[in-house]
């Protein structure tokens, strides 16, 4: 069989780069048993595309995105005679392609969640099957807090011996749950002063936004900003296990995610991870076990939204949906407080799940695992 694996190739330092990358190594791993030929390649349009496509020959294209990507991981494969097998990840609705996609015969996707939010907007989902994303252990593994590198760290980030760390990771923190990660801890600050909230953001008009915001929540509730610590840019992936590694709690309490991959390799590094009680956190945390899911508090709902060009249309234009839309969701304050102070202040506690993440993560989501799940269901689904 010959696979290709359409995704941002060359690797990226970005989730669906990373997501297709650590699948076409599981499957260029299993070629010699199972005999496969695999080859990785960007989605968009290109000599190398027209190659792969052309040259090569698949019998079966591996797209990772979001259904805004359909012309390029499925629509294109198609036109090639190809078999297009898209593992879509969610980007808050689905506004096109509803009958294309119905007619596919596998589709993968990240979290149950994501295949209800298809199935809410019109897509027959009956041949959607769940497969969660992967890591590497030898990028992304526990390092004991011990070793100078994390002390190294901590003292960077101005984390003081006696004090404990939360770490949220994101594009913009905000999408992860950060204001309301910070309204938790100016109440647990109350009984639990010694920590410090480090929030890693990248570069972009949207986080420069949310952070002014944040600043504004901070000045509001009267946090030491000393306690705050900001920084962004984009970093290599098998960073990601020190900066991990530095921190004593993950917090991701969401507000839309559909699988939560670095929640997952947070887990991997043996850091117990609090987050929400819906979308793909539901798949990838074990509540009271590996973690703590903080209950929803509020579901933002939209009446209507705008459908772009780029999504597929003649033109850009507004849809009014028959019934609202849930686009975010807000996680309970009380709860993050409840859960944070909990693992802040019991150490044998936040050692425990931490042991306890780093086992169930490294046992569902090692790269190769996954890998094999995606060939088992190719072959059992389509009968190959």
């Amino acid at each position: 069989m010959k696979i290709a694996v359409l995704h941002a190739y060359p690797v990226e330092p970005d989730g669906l780069s990373i997501q297709g990358n650590l699948l076409y190594k599981g499957l260029k791993e299993m070629s010699a048993e199972f005999d496969l030929e695999v080859v990785p390649c960007h989605y968009r349009p290109s000599l190398q595309k027209q190659w792969v496509m052309s040259g090569f020959k698949p019998d079966i294209a591996l797209g990772i995105g979001c259904w805004t990507n359909s012309p390029d991981i499925i629509f294109s494969p198609q036109r090639a005679g190809i078999l297009p097998i898209p593992w879509f990840v969610a980007n808050g609705w689905v506004a096109n392609y509803h009958q294309e996609l119905s007619q596919l015969p596998l589709v993968f996707s990240t979290s149950n969640w994501v295949t209800e939010t298809f199935k809410r907007d019109g897509v027959n989902v009956d041949k959607f099957k769940t497969l969660g994303i992967g890591f590497d252990p030898e990028e992304i593994h526990p390092i004991p807090q011990s070793d100078p590198k994390i002390q190294a760290m901590r003292n960077m980030l101005g984390v003081q011996p006696h004090e404990k760390m939360i770490l949220t990771v994101g594009g913009d923190v905000t999408s992860k749950g950060a204001q309301e990660m910070l309204r938790a801890l100016a109440e647990v600050d109350k009984d639990f002063p010694n920590w410090k909230y480090v929030l890693k953001a990248s570069d972009s008009e949207s986080a420069a936004v949310h952070g002014a915001e944040e600043e504004s929540i901070i000045e509001e509730l009267g946090i030491d900003r000393g306690k705050i610590v900001y920084f962004n840019g984009m970093y290599s992936h098998d960073f990601m296990s020190v900066l991990l590694a530095a921190c004593d709690v993950y917090a991701a309490p969401s507000r839309l995610e559909g699988f939560g991959m670095i929640q997952m390799e947070a887990q991997v590094c043996g850091k117990p991870v609090i987050s929400i009680n819906v979308g793909g956190p539901v798949d990838t945390i074990i509540h009271g076990k590996t973690g703590y899911l903080a209950e929803v508090a509020q579901a933002v709902e939209l009446k209507e939204e705008w459908a772009y060009e780029s999504m597929g249309f003649d033109a850009d234009h507004k849809i009014v949906f028959d019934k609202p839309k849930v686009f975010a969701y807000r996680a309970s304050v009380p709860d993050l407080v409840k859960y944070t102070t909990e693992l802040l202040t019991d150490d044998r506690k936040r050692e425990e799940m931490g042991q306890a993440a780093l086992e169930h993560a490294s046992k569902e989501f090692n790269y190769k695992k996954i890998a094999r799940d995606a060939y088992n269901l190719i072959t059992s689904t389509l009968n190959l």
